[in-house]
């Protein structure tokens, strides 16, 4: 009946919006900004936490109570066998409550009146039930003895039933002095210790849900205009209430009196902010909150889109209604939850999208009705009824609502007087009954005590509260100090392809060619004239000097690529390598060391997109990593790529992203560790046959890349998620690392909480394996979150905080990930090697003004830098590599995205970030202005001389200045001696 429910709202709500005139259209085509913001909340900023009547207090009959709607809803045989006969049992347990608020420190605590617990039968001029009065008094009074503000709401949805029967329910216009009558009372009787009174609790949902869809009690589906009526006799009750309070009250009990309205937010569906589109936006918030809030916080009178699209079944308001009803409110009060979104999700079949967007609800509010005060008396989101007291999204929900209002009040100005999360304790859920789960506070509803017990959630709130701010324990502090001048600043590619063409044939072609001979404007070759013609030179592959100037434009000091297996070596047999494709490499090689750059070597980069996973395809066919003959060949081609490159090469890795590698071939968890097995076979072995041939010549240092995102604990309060997060590291690193750096097995500790064995090897091949790494290779990008799963091979699963940074393709931009992954691999290995992060990088769709990145690049820097200083990694490591050697994507892939530059595609142009990239290099990091000490500059001969280094670069240019050079020379040597014959004639002739 729910989901039924559900989309009949949609069609109804739909239809109050629909031919409605266009409002303000500024909120959907802004940029809000999202850069970090203080995490502290302003001083007396109110912390609250909510719940109400129905869902909570049980003792559905006892001590006079009458019998409610939704009691009458909930017995009838319309609904499931789910009551709130009981619930969670407040009523009863009430000091426990309070207790509970106590635990959470809040300032404030929202909670509804039961009106048929006070007048049985609505009546409020008849004699009250005192034992309901009696309850309330002692809760209220409990709560001012604590120093907790009672934030009251007269009616939450639990109409007496007697009213209903009697005149209606709402759909009766005498419900409008009725419920005036019952403010009265409690305003007399309780007001002297209340000072934020709400009347109504989210109008729309009660309207609309009860008498349109029926989802909620009193379940009527009426005719169209129903719905319209309730609502105009709930803002009239309101309004009549308020003005009872403010004539009558507010002088001697100085209170504030508002109505809660629910809203939702909408996006235009895929961003297409076309006209039409952002109509249909705007109509949707007025079709919502501002059915309710412009009569009441507005101009007196429904929106006109609503009155436009709804003639003949929506009531108006007489001139004088406009007058009474505007402005009675004294601040706003908004419910921000579940239930208004999922009224609302159909929306987007009509261009829109609804999306958690509370800053952007906030802000809607701000610029609409004049900038009022903002209370929150009710926002969070649910979980399933099988959730226990460890809801870990449950707190990412409630961060994410956290962050968006810190956003609204520190960055926006919107004037929030205080947030309070819903609930306080899991209760019966409307018409989902005891399906979901709101509270902070766990009940088993299967046990007749009803027990509080604090969810993760709690401590999580709690937190918040006592810290009056955001919980952001990694603030990024800026620290201004240099990198060590040893410190190196790369780029990075992954495979760099062969490029054979375009090729330059200048001085190749022997031919001697005559032009327009025959006046049509072509070149002939001059028949039986031959020349002698020089070799092909590196020059001539036109794609290596624009790449690399591309490089040169960075300012870069290492050059990070992977060759190409499967194009040196085809076949997957080394004698018959593509000696073309040789020759293409060493002259990449060349080129980047006469520009004195160092080369970083990868002889495998495993990826998707070649579909034979980048191996040789034969080698690929043979069921690849999975045979212990791709070991064999992958040392040969190694030895290979040694003899022909090694001078060429100070940084060798042997295999990019082991740990990533038997994703690609799934199968199941025997077959992955083969997979990981081989390849760590394969390095080791490479490693060995370079330091036994090799090293002794060239002196570079070899290692394999590992992919090393760093995990945090999603949820901090639960062992189960850190031991999750250490079992997660070890598996991704540790497995690979251990044996190669001397640690042997993992220890059985890491083994045992992995819940997955290692990846195991014979003793002799665990000698092969040991110290078989020059430096520690990783490739750092994001930080995850992690949770315990058994069902995992790794023993958890990964999530995202929604409240960091994202880039468009979703990936997490956390900076201070980089350095707690360096200070792991610190405490875990020592500085017994040099750490290298040889790729890091973000996707930024920006064509130019790529700031996405340039913040990715500043930031990881930045902690980079403090890395250094706070975690004194080792400097001792050979040929200058030290602790962190950044680098990132050097061109765009296929999606455009990735690089700092465009595609070739498109004449690889630079993007911002690589002046951004380029000064944090001269500068060699962030030093303070006051700072006196110059930057440490890269001995290189070519920056010495800059027309030497273009003379060198251009061999035509110089080839030409040479000719140049004979002539002139020739010229004078011809005038000396003719003026030297000229003079020996004079003087002959005088003579």
């Amino acid at each position: 009946m729910a989901v039924w429910s559900v989309s009949l709202s949609v069609v109804l709500c739909l239809s109050l919006w629909r031919t409605a005139v266009c409002g303000s259209h500024h909120l959907w085509l802004q940029t809000l900004n999202d850069t970090h913001v203080h995490s502290q909340f302003p001083r007396g900023f109110l912390w609250g936490v909510g719940s109400s009547a129905f869902p909570t207090e049980g003792s559905w009959d006892a001590d006079g109570k009458g019998e409610s709607v939704w009691d009458r809803f909930t017995h009838s045989s319309r609904t499931s066998v789910d009551t709130a006969d009981v619930a969670s049992d407040s009523y009863v347990l009430w000091d426990e409550d309070v207790e509970a608020l106590q635990y959470l420190g809040v300032k404030f605590y929202a909670f509804s009146l039961s009106w048929p617990r006070i007048f049985p039968d609505g009546n409020a001029t008849s004699e009250p039930n005192w034992a309901g009065v009696a309850h309330y008094r002692r809760l209220i009074r409990r709560l001012k003895d604590v120093d907790v503000e009672p934030v009251v709401t007269l009616h939450h949805w639990d109409l007496p039933q007697t009213l209903q029967e009697r005149f209606g329910g709402w759909l009766n216009p005498n419900l409008v002095d009725i419920f005036a009558d019952y403010a009265r009372f409690c305003f007399q009787t309780f007001g002297g210790d209340v000072r934020y009174w709400l009347t109504i609790h989210n109008p729309f949902l009660l309207a609309v849900q009860g008498y349109g869809t029926g989802a909620h009690a009193p379940g009527l589906r009426g005719e169209r205009q129903h719905h319209f009526i309730a609502a105009h006799n709930i803002i009239r009750a309101h309004a009549k209430a308020w003005h009872i309070y403010d004539k009558h009250f507010r002088c001697h009990q100085r209170g504030r009196v508002s109505i809660t309205l629910g809203s939702h937010w909408v996006e235009p569906l895929h961003g297409q902010t076309t006209s039409a589109n952002l109509d249909l936006c705007q109509k949707s918030m007025e079709a919502v909150m501002g059915w309710f809030a412009e009569p009441i916080h507005g101009s007196g009178d429904y929106p006109a889109s609503l009155k436009a699209s709804n003639r003949g079944v929506l009531p108006e308001f007489s001139p004088q209604e406009k007058m009474w009803i505007r402005g009675s409110a004294d601040f706003f009060s908004l419910a921000f939850e579940s239930e208004t979104l999922n009224a609302a999700k159909g929306l987007a079949s009509f261009g829109q999208m609804v999306t958690l967007e509370l800053r952007k609800v906030l802000l809607w509010v701000q610029q609409e009705y004049r900038d009022p005060d903002v209370l929150l008396p009710d926002s969070g989101w649910f979980s399933d009824q099988s959730v226990g007291v460890e809801d870990t999204v449950a707190i990412y929900m409630l961060k994410r609502f956290i962050k968006q209002l810190l956003h609204a009040v520190s960055t926006d100005g919107v004037k929030v007087l205080g947030y309070s999360a819903w609930s306080l304790l899991d209760g019966f859920e409307w018409n989902h009954g005891y399906g979901r789960r709101r509270g902070l506070f766990y009940i088993d509803f299967t046990r007749p005590k009803r027990h509080r017990i604090p969810k993760t959630s709690a401590h999580f709130y709690r937190q918040i509260v006592n810290d009056n701010a955001f919980p952001d324990n990694h603030t990024q502090h800026m620290i201004h100090a240099h990198f060590p001048c040893d410190f190196q600043f790369g780029v990075s590619d992954s495979t760099l392809q062969v490029h054979l063409s375009p090729f330059s044939p200048q001085f190749t072609d022997p031919h001697v060619y005559r032009w327009n001979y025959s006046g049509d404007g072509s070149l002939r070759p001059v028949a039986g004239m031959v020349l002698h013609t020089r070799g092909s030179q590196c020059t001539d592959f036109l794609f290596i000097q624009r790449h690399l100037l591309l490089l040169e434009a960075v300012g870069a000091s290492h050059y990070r690529f992977a060759l190409d297996w499967s194009e040196l070596v085809p076949s997957g047999d080394v004698s018959s390598a593509d000696v073309e494709k040789l020759r293409f490499y060493r002259c990449v090689l060349s080129e980047v060391r006469r520009r004195g750059i160092q080369a970083v070597v990868m002889l495998y980069n495993p990826s998707y997109r070649s579909p034979s996973l980048g191996l040789p395809v034969p080698l690929h066919a043979n069921s690849g990593w999975r045979n212990h003959s791709t070991v064999e060949a992958f040392v040969k081609y190694a030895t290979l790529c040694f003899r022909e490159f090694g001078a060429l090469v100070p940084v060798w890795i042997t295999i990019n992203e082991p740990n990533r590698l038997s994703e690609m071939y799934g199968g199941n968890a025997e077959d992955r560790r083969t997979v990981e097995r081989y390849a760590l076979l394969a390095h080791a072995k490479a490693w060995h046959v370079y330091r036994q041939h090799f090293r002794q010549r060239h002196g570079a240092n070899v290692s394999l890349a590992l992919h090393a995102n760093w995990v945090e604990p999603a949820n901090p309060f639960l062992e189960s998620h850190k031991v999750a997060a250490r079992r997660f590291l070890w598996f991704e690193l540790g497995r690979f690392l251990d044996p190669l750096i001397g640690r042997g097995d993992p220890d059985a500790r890491d083994s045992r909480e992995a819940g997955s064995s290692p990846i195991g090897f014979t003793d002799d091949e665990k000698a092969e394996l040991r110290a078989s790494l020059d430096f520690i290779a990783l490739n750092h990008f994001t930080t995850h979150l992690v949770s315990p799963q058994k069902s995992q091979e790794r023993g958890s699963s990964l999530m995202t905080d929604h409240t960091w940074t994202s880039s468009p393709m979703g990936q997490p931009v956390v900076p201070w990930g980089v350095r707690r992954m360096l200070s792991w691999m610190k405490s875990r290995y020592g500085n017994s090697l040099p750490v290298i992060i040889t790729a890091s990088g973000v996707d930024d769709r920006a064509a130019v003004d790529d700031q996405l990145r340039q913040s990715y690049i500043r930031s990881y820097l930045q902690e980079a830098l403090k890395a250094k200083h706070e975690t004194e990694c080792n400097k001792t490591s050979l040929q200058e590599q030290h602790c962190v050697d950044v680098e990132d994507s050097s061109k765009d892939s296929h999606d455009l995205q990735f690089g700092l530059f465009t595609s070739a595609a498109h004449h690889s142009r630079p993007k911002a970030s690589v002046n951004l990239y380029r000064d944090i290099i001269s500068r060699r990091g962030f030093p303070s202005t006051s700072d006196p000490r110059p930057p440490c500059q890269r001995a290189d001969i070519s920056t010495s001389c800059r027309f030497c280094a273009t003379m060198t670069e251009s061999k035509p240019l110089l080839f030409f200045s040479v000719c140049v050079s004979f002539i002139i020379i020739f010229i004078i040597i011809i005038c000396v001696l003719r003026k030297r014959k000229k003079r020996i004639t004079t003087q002959q002739l005088h003579h």
